[in-house]
């Protein structure tokens, strides 16, 4: 590779292993646009659940972060002035180093929380009093904690906006984002409202989304594509794997919609599979057991791909990445990207990326 070529390919991320997407050809179905209404009418808002999203708003915000991958936008300095406070009451490794890299590589600033005993709360303060020192410390909060009903606590006297990083088996809004980012690289017809037929996905899930916050978020946005989903299979060891965040959405979805415990049985049919192991159980974590186990010599339909959201455990053997069906390694190279795109919109710095203005 030339000198030239080599120092225009370090701005975009490349995973090592897997499937490598490329972010010109979503914007190229689009011709470029990037719809600029949804993205603006973020500004200011707290990203709690994927529910406050709607088809053209994860479209928009997948566009936004394509654009954000090929242009070098560090030069801008979109973030500018802007202080993240990054508070993790639970372990985190992908998430919060992609979140505190987004905000540096556009010129921002961190403050980090990366664990919650050195904060206040080992000694028994309340998220709410820790929520009125965050206003005065930051101009946008990300947060991870164990506790499903954090985001509540914390917002009783937050008045910056706040970014759910995950909360207990609740949801995690941004890591489906990035999933559908993904997605939407890989295939970017399923962007369009009537994506055509040979073009959609028969779509499952391995899992229980009713205590996967990962995997509920993704299902969640799943739903939207109403147009580009031609059915979901959820493959569960339970018998009602849904929970009630997502019964009423599924039940009026039009998108066919089966249950099942066998993997082997669906595997031939799917042409994306999205598989995690870590359910949040009350106060513990579980993984599934090794009948739901992907691996080189799995019964795969040529041409599908694996979603994850990471970290895995022997749910996804190593053997399959350096497979074309590893699409979870690109998955992960695009989360600064996504990161960066729900930043500039919530904090209103549009503005600051060229060009973004003519778009639409």
């Amino acid at each position: 590779m030339s000198t030239s070529a080599s120092s225009a390919a370090s701005n975009v991320a490349r995973n090592s292993k897997g499937r490598i997407l490329h972010a010109e050809k979503l914007l190229e179905l689009t011709d470029g646009v990037v719809d600029l209404p949804p993205l603006q009418a973020l500004a200011g808002q707290s990203i709690l659940n994927p529910r406050q999203f709607e088809r053209r708003s994860v479209v928009a915000l997948a566009q936004l972060a394509a654009v954000l991958e090929l242009r070098n936008v560090e030069i801008e300095k979109p973030l500018d002035g802007k202080i993240a406070i990054t508070a993790f009451f639970e372990a985190s490794t992908r998430t919060r180093l992609s979140f505190e890299s987004a905000v540096l590589r556009l010129d921002g600033k961190v403050l980090s929380v990366p664990d919650g005993q050195v904060t206040g709360i080992a000694k028994g303060e309340s998220l709410a009093d820790i929520g009125e020192m965050f206003n005065t410390y930051g101009d946008v909060v990300v947060m991870r904690h164990p506790d499903t009903s954090c985001l509540d606590e914390i917002r009783t006297n937050l008045q910056r906006p706040l970014i759910n990083a995950g909360n207990g088996s609740g949801h995690h809004p941004t890591q489906a984002l990035i999933d559908w980012f993904a997605l939407l690289k890989w295939r970017p017809e399923l962007c369009l409202p009537d994506c055509p037929p040979e073009k959609r996905i028969h779509l499952g899930i391995i899992g229980t989304p009713g205590s996967m916050r990962a995997v509920k978020s993704f299902l969640r946005l799943a739903l939207m594509f109403t147009g580009a989903v031609s059915k979901i299979t959820i493959i569960s060891e339970m018998a009602d794997p849904v929970g009630l965040d997502l019964t009423e959405p599924i039940e009026e979805s039009p998108i066919p919609i089966e249950v099942i415990n066998d993997v082997q049985d669906a595997l031939p049919e799917l042409d994306v599979i999205y598989v995690n192991s870590i359910a949040f159980l009350g106060d513990s974590y579980r993984n599934l057991d090794d009948r739901y186990t992907l691996q080189r010599n799995s019964n795969l339909k040529p041409g599908a791909v694996i979603l994850h959201p990471l970290a895995r455990n022997m749910e996804l053997s190593v053997d399959l990445d350096d497979t074309d069906h590893n699409l979870y390694f690109a998955q992960a190279a695009g989360a600064v990207f996504v990161r960066q795109a729900i930043l500039i919109a919530v904090l209103d710095r549009l503005d600051r990326i060229g060009d973004l203005a003519k778009s639409r």
